[in-house]
C-alpha cells in the first residue's frame, strides 16, 4: 500500500454555522468510511508563496486549500476513495498524488 496526497484546489466556505455543523458531519461520515485508510485527515491551507530556481519568491493565488493523505492499493483505488471527498461538494477539486519512500 502507498500513500497518496489528496490536494484540494478552490471551492467555498460554508455560510452559516448550520451549513459548516453540516460540512462538518460529511467530513466526519467521509473519513469514518475510509477507516484505516486515512493517514492524515491534513487541515485547509492559505496563503501560499513559490519560491522560483533563482531564489526570488512571489505570491501564489492558486496554491492548494488544503490537503489530506489516505493509503490505497493503487492510484485508481486512491481516487475511487478520493471521489467521495466533501470538498468536492464545495466546488473544489483534487489532485492524487502517489507518494513514495525514498530515505
Amino acid at each position: 500500500m502507498a500513500n497518496y496526497v489528496l490536494v484540494y484546489h478552490g471551492g467555498s466556505m460554508p455560510e452559516t454555522q448550520e451549513e459548516g455543523a453540516k460540512v462538518m458531519q460529511a467530513w466526519t461520515d467521509w473519513f469514518g468510511s475510509l477507516g484505516d485508510a486515512v493517514v492524515d485527515g491534513g487541515n485547509p491551507a492559505s496563503r501560499t508563496k513559490r519560491i522560483a530556481p533563482n531564489g526570488s519568491v512571489s505570491d501564489d493565488p492558486s496554491g492548494p486549500s488544503g490537503y489530506s493523505i489516505i493509503k490505497a492499493g493503487s492510484l485508481d483505488e486512491a481516487v475511487d476513495l478520493a471521489k467521495g471527498c466533501p470538498v468536492l461538494q464545495g466546488g473544489a477539486s483534487i489532485q492524487v498524488v502517489e507518494t513514495f519512500e525514498a530515505m
